[in-house]
């Protein structure tokens, strides 16, 4: 974020680069950077004659450049975005040339998504010295969470840690996704007012008490009547509680509990820094802990990966979801 920062702050300034190449495997901040530069860089006067936008799949480099190389018209400068560029991985290169000899009128806007190209190689070294390089990095699961309290803070906004887990437990990583929600959130919920559990079970539709943080913290504290309850649940709605996704977070959980075990320094500010957890969620952890020791939490990381075996396919005739999850819930809990 603090790099897209950057970018803005220097175009607002009037510190405008005549290329700017946006690549990598996170599309979110690609998209925020060329919807930035479409909507301010040029006037909506000047626009209709100096300002484009091509698309990866329908020219060739050679066309790419042909437009950057025009005149603006009654304007300082003209702006060329070309979205889809990944689909000229094989010929991307070729853009080197124009990099090294650019239009200092042109704003050339390069949206490369979900690819990178090679550092080592002559298009990368020349757009680093005469543009910007931005590359969109995925965000770990356990970074997301973090993600969303910076997104929510810039925009006077807070969140209950419980609820930002949530969110993320249930959209997964995908920014655009979890921006998307975010919007909705701001348009119902008073400005500066936290945002909780509940607003996300009201307005987003993800149960607050039967969803994945629940049922990992049920298990965690040996609540097996409650673990029970949304497992039945999770069978009972097996659409919006893949069994994918929920036997991926319970090993994720265990696993870090595993790592808990193993650490001497055991205080909470050492444990959410070597789980690179948010601290509220140490006591999970450490209460998980004191449930299951260290040879059971190793049992219990087998139990699932043979779970998760199971879910696709593999030695099961064609379980249910449901007798997986509550087969997997005795072996934890047994």
């Amino acid at each position: 974020m603090d790099e897209v920062k950057q970018i803005v702050s220097d175009i607002k300034k009037g510190n405008i680069k005549p290329i700017y190449f946006l690549m990598g495997e996170e599309p979110y901040y690609i998209d925020r950077i060329s919807e930035y530069i479409d909507k301010n860089v040029l006037a909506e006067e000047e626009k209709g004659f100096n300002q484009m936008v091509l698309y990866g799949r329908d020219v060739t480099i050679d066309d790419i450049v042909a437009n950057a190389k025009r005149y603006p018209m009654m304007a300082d400068r003209q702006v060329v975005i070309v979205k889809e560029a990944q689909e000229l991985s094989r010929t991307i290169e070729k853009l080197a040339d124009y990099a090294e000899n650019f239009q200092p009128t042109t704003v050339l806007v390069v949206c490369y998504k979900y690819k990178k190209i090679d550092k080592r190689k002559k298009l990368y070294k020349v757009i680093a010295k005469n543009g910007v390089i931005f590359e969109g990095k995925k965000l770990y699961e356990n970074q997301v969470a973090d993600w969303i309290r910076r997104v929510l803070s810039g925009a006077k906004y807070t969140i209950e840690p419980k609820a930002a887990q949530m969110l993320v437990e249930f959209l997964g990583t995908d920014l655009s996704k979890i921006n998307n929600e975010l919007e909705k959130l701001k348009l119902i919920i008073p400005l500066g007012s936290p945002i909780t559990a509940d607003d996300i079970e009201e307005n987003i539709g993800i149960s607050k008490d039967f969803n994945n943080f629940e049922l990992r913290k049920a298990i965690g504290t040996g609540n097996i009547v409650k673990a029970h309850k949304i497992i039945n649940y999770f069978a009972q709605n097996p659409k919006d509680n893949p069994l994918v996704v929920t036997i991926s977070l319970l090993y994720g959980f265990f696993s870090q509990v595993l790592q808990y075990h193993g650490l001497s320094d055991k205080s909470p500010r050492n444990v959410a820094s070597a789980l690179k957890i948010n601290p509220y969620f140490v006591k999970d952890y450490s209460e998980a802990a004191r449930y299951y020791p260290m040879k059971k939490v190793s049992q219990i990381i087998g139990v699932l990966r043979d779970a998760d075996v199971k879910s696709k396919g593999v030695g099961a005739v064609s379980l249910p979801q449901g007798d997986i999850l509550k087969e997997l819930l005795v072996k934890i809990m047994g």
